[in-house]
């Protein structure tokens, strides 16, 4: 590292692990901040130095974040939850203007992805396997009455993270409540079959996949992998190279796959950190590297397939302890 790197990291909340990350491969050569609209959220206590700062749908925060991006000579700026992603790419040139890089795909990337509907019908148009998805009742009911779906089926918004409001719905009598209450709603046909999660860095300069972790979840907690396995499975990986190279992402991203009759089908990407990441780092797939040589301006190298199979990751909990005195930071 020819000179200090210094990364901000948005709405760190309980994701302590990215910033221990973050500060262990810095090593003394730039320093962590972290943000957080709550005093509460414990990875802030991780960090360098850490500030308390406005909602991201609140006046000021975008001016808030390029004031310390500017003021702490940010170089890299990224974010752990999915709406400050929309505003770091629809915002990308400030920051760039500023000297900070937001490590985000573009914005019309973002929103496709969030885009539930949209993102299904993305892959649909690019030949990949996709599942059967409506938003209209009539739609669903022609097909239905016909056996092309049957229950049970998943009920969920439209746009939405988190596994918020995602309904396992088996009758007609459940869909039709649902959709009577709730606007914006997807149903999406139910894949009973196993669940991966892809970890995946593209490279910023190269635009070229550089490594990808494929970990079959094992248990889910609110939306989150709570339990995996680490897995080697070179058609899976085929069909990451292909999805990347039409899709468009940058930096980092976590994809959800299903395998049902020995036939994979991309569910939907969350392009930034997953929870589920640790699992990787653990393993040897140093993603916090990877963005600080880009930032460095080092181009990565390929490394795919470099982690052991049958590595079982556990999550359990912990906790800060925090005087009054000591709570909150610079607003």
């Amino acid at each position: 590292m020819d000179s200090n790197i210094n990364i901000l990291i948005l709405s760190c909340g309980t994701r302590n692990k990215i910033v221990q990350y973050f500060k262990d491969e810095l090593d003394n050569k730039g320093k962590v901040f972290a943000t957080d609209s709550s005093e509460l959220a414990p990875a802030l206590y991780e960090a360098d130095e850490h500030f308390i700062v406005p909602r991201v749908d609140e006046p000021g925060y975008l001016e808030r974040i390029l004031e310390i991006c500017k003021e702490y000579n940010i170089t890299g700026v990224l974010s752990l939850i999915d709406p400050e992603l929309s505003v770091l790419a629809k915002n990308k040139q400030k920051f760039l203007d500023i000297g900070t890089t937001p490590i985000v795909s573009d914005y019309d990337v973002i929103e496709r992805s969030f885009n539930k509907y949209d993102f299904n019908e993305f892959l649909k148009n690019n030949g990949f396997n996709s599942m059967k998805c409506y938003v209209d009742l009539e739609t669903f009911f022609k097909d239905y009455s016909v056996e092309v779906i049957d229950f049970p089926v998943f009920v969920k918004p439209v746009e939405g993270s988190a596994s918020i409001n995602i309904n396992k719905v088996h009758s007609k009598e459940e869909l039709e409540l649902l959709f009577s209450r709730y606007d914006n709603l997807m149903i999406q046909e139910y894949m009973d079959g196993i669940e991966y999660g892809v970890d995946v860095y593209i490279d910023l300069i190269s635009s070229e996949l550089v490594s990808a972790f494929i970990k079959e979840k094992l248990k889910m907690r609110a939306g989150e992998t709570d339990k995996s396995v680490s897995v080697i499975d070179d058609k899976l990986l085929d069909l990451v190279k292909d999805f990347v190279k039409v899709a468009g992402y940058k930096g980092i991203i976590d994809i959800d796959i299903f395998k049902v009759n020995n036939e994979y089908y991309i569910s939907e990407v969350n392009p930034r950190f997953g929870g589920g990441y640790p699992h990787a780092y653990e393993v040897g797939v140093n993603i916090p590297t990877q963005i600080i040589n880009n930032l460095s301006h080092k181009e990565n190298k390929k490394e795919l397939n470099n982690y052991d199979e049958k590595n079982y990751m556990m999550k359990f909990n912990d906790l800060i302890i925090i005087n009054e005195l000591d709570l909150g930071a610079k607003k």
